[in-house]
């Protein structure tokens, strides 16, 4: 007689947990390959001649105008208003739409995005909420933000698809100059990737670094900026990285501890973003780290604009991702993978040069200077002990408070500052010294700065360096001899 037997549960249970585990690595796999394919597809781009990127380009800004026409209010009226219609659209040049800039980005957001679900009010509460350092924007948009002159916020906002591509842009500029057999080289071997930056917030590069580092399944350490020297230099030598990625200005203080001795350096590629990196900076970090330097161009616009493989080359820029115009020495953006948040020739406040293409260049993109973006140097300061340790411009941006128009910092010694506060005439002075010293202080603290002293200064305006034209964030009125 044959008799039958249940599965106990607690089988079962155990069985239904490993079928999920198995189909949850199965799509963890998939995806990890469809990453390497699409990252071959955008590849191939390098090697087309310029004809076929312009025609590419093309073909990517006319599918983007139509569905900004469709289904964006502002971009409806403002092209109507123009005597654009979607009859004439493909006939009339780029260059005559209508520009845009961050104010009436800001002015108009709601109506600009094609997704009536994705308001600026709302990012504006997600963005201070805990939850938004580690969630997406209704689960499914990628929100960055990035400071004004005005002390709000400006929102940027990518749908999974949009920061697909962007981080495809990114991963590419980052092993630019390698095969595919090359980069699968690489990633068999499990990189070690470093980030030295900002990384508390929304910053645009450490989410986007995340990603990509995630994605491409290498393991990844973060050194945050505001961390103590002795403290960065143990988790340095505990990681051990073969690939830097971060801000000149951070990078090089890894550098100066490699030269010291501090730190080991098995590093095999930098990647430089979110700052202009010097001739002189770039030979020191190429001299010290023995090894290929990437200086990667992007904003938060978008974070994917192009890079300088060696130095004097200039930018070449990813027209397949964008477009650039220059007029009248102004910068306009134009994003072509971006359609839930479409910028058409956004003006860029940076100021960028085109050169004129080389009989013998091997690329179809274009080439360009980029003259004149942020670029502060750090504050080093003497600690109680009298150790040296240092404050980052990334740590100390982005401070916003109502009726607070501009600050700068002005480093009067090797143990005192000043804040120069730029105001409105209904600001209340408290509330801004509060808000300052709410993100000075634990600062200070972290980094055992308690005896440096500080203090904030109202001015009726801050001037603009007369080389530049730039406010610099940092001044330093002493003699500063840290120089690498």
């Amino acid at each position: 007689m044959l008799s039958h037997f249940s599965t106990p549960d607690r089988m079962k249970t155990g069985t239904k947990q490993l079928t999920n585990k198995t189909a949850d690595g199965m799509e963890s796999n998939m995806r990890y390959i469809r990453l390497l394919w699409n990252l071959y597809q955008l590849k191939k781009n390098v090697s087309k001649n310029e004809e076929q990127i312009r025609a590419l380009q093309e073909k990517k800004l006319r599918k983007l105008l139509h569905y900004a026409y469709q289904n964006s209010a502002y971009y409806h009226e403002t092209f109507t208003q123009a005597g654009i219609s979607e009859e004439n659209m493909d006939k009339i040049p780029l260059k005559q739409f209508p520009v845009i800039n961050k104010e009436l980005l800001m002015e108009h957001f709601d109506k600009l995005v094609t997704n009536s679900e994705v308001k600026q009010e709302k990012l504006r509460r997600f963005d201070e909420s805990p939850a938004s350092k580690s969630e997406n924007y209704l689960g499914r948009y990628h929100t960055i933000h990035s400071s004004g002159s005005t002390g709000i916020p400006r929102y940027f906002v990518y749908d999974d698809e949009a920061w697909g591509q962007m981080l495809l842009g990114i991963i590419r500029g980052a092993l630019w100059g390698m095969s595919m057999t090359d980069i699968l080289r690489l990633l068999a071997g499990k990189p070690r990737i470093l980030y030295i930056a900002a990384t508390d917030g929304r910053y645009a590069g450490a989410m986007a670094v995340g990603d990509g580092i995630t994605g491409l399944r290498a393991r990844q350490e973060y050194l945050d900026i505001n961390e103590p020297i002795e403290k960065g230099n143990r988790k340095v030598i505990k990681f051990d990285p073969n690939i830097v990625i971060g801000y000149p200005s951070a990078i090089k203080l890894m550098a100066r501890q490699v030269r010291l001795g501090r730190v080991p350096n098995h590093v095999k590629r930098v990647i430089s973003c979110g700052e202009p990196l010097s001739a002189g900076l770039r030979s020191f970090l190429e001299d010290t780290f023995k090894c290929p330097v990437i200086n990667f161009y992007g904003s938060s616009e978008s974070l994917a604009l192009g890079l300088e493989e060696r130095a004097g080359e200039g930018m070449v820029l990813f027209d397949d991702l964008n477009i650039i115009e220059v007029e009248d020495g102004k910068m306009y953006l134009t994003c072509l993978y971006n359609f839930t948040q479409p910028l058409i020739r956004y003006h860029l406040t940076d100021t960028l040069k085109l050169k004129k293409r080389l009989p013998n260049d091997s690329y179809g993109f274009s080439r360009a200077e980029v003259l004149l973006c942020r670029n502060e140097d750090e504050m080093w300061f003497r600690k109680a002990d009298g150790q040296e340790e240092f404050i980052h411009p990334l740590s100390v941006e982005g401070i916003c408070a109502d009726g607070l128009k501009d600050y700068q910092f002005v480093q009067t010694s090797d143990k005192s500052f000043q804040i120069m506060a730029e105001i409105t005439k209904d600001a209340c002075k408290e509330t801004i010294i509060h808000k300052i010293e709410s993100i000075l202080e634990p600062l200070l603290s972290e980094k055992a700065l308690q005896s440096v002293n500080y203090e904030v200064c109202f001015v009726e305006t801050i001037a603009a360096d007369p080389d530049t034209g730039k406010k610099p964030l940092i001044v330093k009125k002493i003699d500063d001899r840290k120089a690498v």
